[in-house]
């Protein structure tokens, strides 16, 4: 095996595909970046037995040929080389790098023991890039992070026709995300509980319009994205997680009793100072009364904080608490200028979206309240 390849496209590439790999493999091979040389360039692949990536890209190659190195260590050799052409070659059961005056050997490993990666069901549809990644983005604010909950690590992919529903939670948090795509199959019903890290990961780094692929019921489990670069294609899959996601469609109320509308940035910035003096796990307090939004917090008899913001108050006067990451976690998600805070009363969950936050209404964020402290 040899070729040639720019650095840049290289050492993105590498760093792409070796981005999923095991911290502590059950498999020496597992730990290893498949490098396949060919007719139409290279061939960067990675798999654990739950999640694969493939990355494709032009390359002069003079021989073809495919080799098992270390991915973690090519992709630090990529990211240190300078920038200039990166000739690659195998010379005995190493892998030679070589690109200005620097030279690297690598050890290869045994090919013949790295598994086949999974095949791709086939395609259910395509979605804009830039807004999948966006929805995914707001989505995982609620996807829960125990691992002994594994149900709830997900994020649940709902498509019925040409909408798609992305939905989270962690017990005390909710997210829900629309969104229109493209299917391959106009009446397409279909679910996938997706692990939120690999769902996260994947949006963010594939770009132009992305195929998803999800296995019918009944299938493997398995669900795929492709996307396409300047440089070449990309596509990730994963094991869908097993479990039956809660119904939470349902938590979100028909009706509000109260809504009040706040400058998202001054509601964060307020927040934010209150809760320095707010003791651990305890709420911050909101009172939603008089043209105005009024937050305390407080730190045993140690420091206390109180800050108004003006507000637009729609309905009944309320007095309520949260926890201040969660409610920072929301407001983060959304776009917009002003966001919106529903209420039916105070000791149910609110509901927050963006007022003028045009594609932004698409996502809700359901925050459940926190006791207050007497």
């Amino acid at each position: 095996m040899k070729f040639r390849v720019d650095r840049d496209v290289f050492a993105d590439a590498v760093a792409w595909a070796a981005r999923s790999l095991p911290v502590r493999p059950s498999a020496p091979v597992l730990a290893g970046l498949l490098v396949e040389a060919g007719d139409e360039g290279l061939v960067l692949s990675s798999f654990d037995y739950e999640t694969s990536a493939r990355a494709e890209l032009r390359a002069d190659v003079a021989a073809e040929g495919r080799v098992l190195v270390s991915g973690r260590l090519l992709a630090d050799i990529c990211r240190s080389l300078p920038h200039k052409p990166v000739d690659c070659e195998l010379v005995g059961a190493k892998l030679e790098i070589k690109c200005g005056s620097g030279r690297f050997s690598l050890q290869t490993m045994p090919v013949e023991d790295y598994p086949a990666l999974p095949t791709v069901p086939p395609p259910s549809g395509t979605v804009k890039g830039e807004e999948f990644s966006r929805a995914v983005a707001q989505a995982v604010t609620a996807a829960g992070r125990d691992d002994m909950l594994p149900v709830l690590t997900g994020v649940r992919i709902e498509i019925e026709g040409d909408r798609m529903s992305l939905l989270a939670t962690d017990r005390f948090r909710l997210s829900h995300r629309e969104l229109t795509w493209s299917p391959a199959e106009t009446d397409a019903s279909l679910a996938a509980l997706v692990p939120a890290k690999v769902l996260s990961d994947t949006a963010k780094t594939l770009g132009g319009d992305v195929t998803i692929s999800i296995s019918p019921a009944g299938g493997d489990g398995i669900i795929g994205f492709e996307g396409s670069t300047p440089d070449g294609v990309r596509r990730t899959t994963t094991r869908l997680l097993d479990g039956e996601f809660p119904k939470v469609r349902s938590l979100f109320p028909a009706e509000h009793l109260t809504v009040a509308t706040v400058s998202k940035a001054d509601l964060i910035d307020t927040v934010k100072r209150v809760a320095l003096v707010a003791e651990r796990n305890t709420a911050v307090q909101m009172k939603f009364a008089d043209g105005e939004v009024v937050l305390d917090s407080q730190s045993g008899d140690e420091a206390q904080a109180t800050e108004a913001i003006e507000a637009e108050i729609r309905g009944e006067e309320i007095v309520t608490g949260f926890n201040p990451t969660y409610l920072l976690d929301g407001l983060g998600a959304l776009d917009g200028e002003k966001v919106d805070l529903a209420f039916t009363q105070a000791t149910k969950p609110v509901v927050i979206s963006a007022t003028d936050g045009g594609d932004d209404h698409a996502f809700r964020y359901l925050l459940m309240p926190r006791r207050l402290l007497s």
